[in-house]
């Protein structure tokens, strides 16, 4: 069973639910983007539903939310190390299918991979997610290919339609805000992406032929190594490690954990100078082989949720549901 009402009584709820959540949405930021004047739809915090942007793809996922770009493990002392306090509010996310799909990849590799991350932990546990109707693929997305055009495990779904929200409620406290306004039961069911207009077909054997597949030298010399397809990927979890020295006490200071790219320079570097992937067409492959093959051999299913974001922000073109399709290509040639 679900509910309808209108907009501006949700808009009530959303309220009343900012006094102990931050709720975050895509959102439109004016001329915020890469370039001059180039507008961006990125996660923020919002206060109204209609600042949501539901017509758009957003050019970044919701995972900044639980992995921040910039995150302070601790602060030290010459005789102590200080975790911060959690976020005084919980948080509340608006995201599409593929996302929600991601979220499983990022708690598989933070919480079922040996240790639990503490510090994912006790954002994911304090995070409530709402998942937006998405209907109609958008140009560059895949989901249908991987199977993440559908997702069940939702605090809430909602779908916005002429002034009425549609909401099908599986969070208590929620369910109860919603009973305050003025609505009527009825019955909501998730509408999904059905057909997308780009299609892959993930290989299902990958023999060690593809490591010296040609694709990867034309990838050395169009890719520039900016990591923007990782930034954007919403299951890509790679960070670094900064410490930072106050000026005042060089023995005093914090330990950040801060996003990172396997596509850069210097990702791989170890100690003695030696580094394990130097030129951009090997990291490429590495980072096409851990989406589609070594990930699924560990947890038994693609890491990649077919979002097409990578594609979209590529400033050389590289599209990575073509280097899929290429891969399978290529591995069929030599059965």
């Amino acid at each position: 069973m679900g509910y309808q009402l209108l907009t501006t009584d949700l808009d009530k709820v959303l309220l009343s639910l900012s006094e102990e959540y931050d709720v975050y949405a895509p959102k439109l930021f004016e001329g915020d983007g890469c370039f001059s004047d180039i507008d961006v739809v990125r996660y923020g915090k919002i206060n109204f539903l209609n600042e949501i942007v539901f017509d758009q793809k957003s050019d970044y996922s919701f995972k900044e939310i639980l992995t921040p770009i910039s995150e302070t493990l601790f602060y030290f002392t010459e005789d102590e190390a200080i975790v911060p306090k959690e976020r005084k509010k919980g948080a509340v996310v608006f995201l599409r299918a593929c996302d929600l799909n991601a979220l499983k990849r990022l708690d598989d590799i933070y919480l079922h991979n040996g240790a639990e991350d503490f510090y994912y932990k006790r954002l994911r546990e304090n995070t409530k997610f709402i998942l937006m109707e998405c209907k109609e693929s958008f140009e560059t997305c895949f989901c249908v290919s991987m199977g993440t055009n559908k997702a069940d495990n939702y605090d809430a779904y909602i779908s916005v339609k002429y002034g009425k929200a549609y909401i099908d409620c599986k969070w208590d406290k929620l369910t109860d805000l919603i009973k305050k306004e003025k609505n009527e039961q009825t019955d909501v069911q998730p509408e999904f992406v059905k057909e997308n207009n780009v299609k892959v077909t993930v290989p299902q054997e990958i023999t060690n032929e593809v490591y010296d597949f040609d694709l990867w030298k034309e990838y050395n010399e169009r890719c520039i190594a900016c990591g923007r397809c990782n930034f954007v990927c919403p299951t890509c979890t790679c960070f670094t490690m900064q410490d930072i020295f106050y000026k005042e006490n060089k023995n005093v200071g914090e330990r950040r954990r801060v996003w990172a790219s396997c596509q850069v320079d210097g990702f791989t570097d170890i100690a003695g100078g030696h580094s394990f992937r130097n030129s951009k067409g090997d990291r490429l492959r590495f980072k096409a082989m851990h989406k589609i093959y070594d990930f699924n051999k560990r947890f038994g299913y693609q890491m990649c949720v077919g979002c097409g974001r990578c594609d979209d922000n590529c400033p050389q073109y590289i599209s990575f549901s073509t280097t899929i399709d290429k891969i399978n290509e290529f591995c069929k040639e030599g059965e």
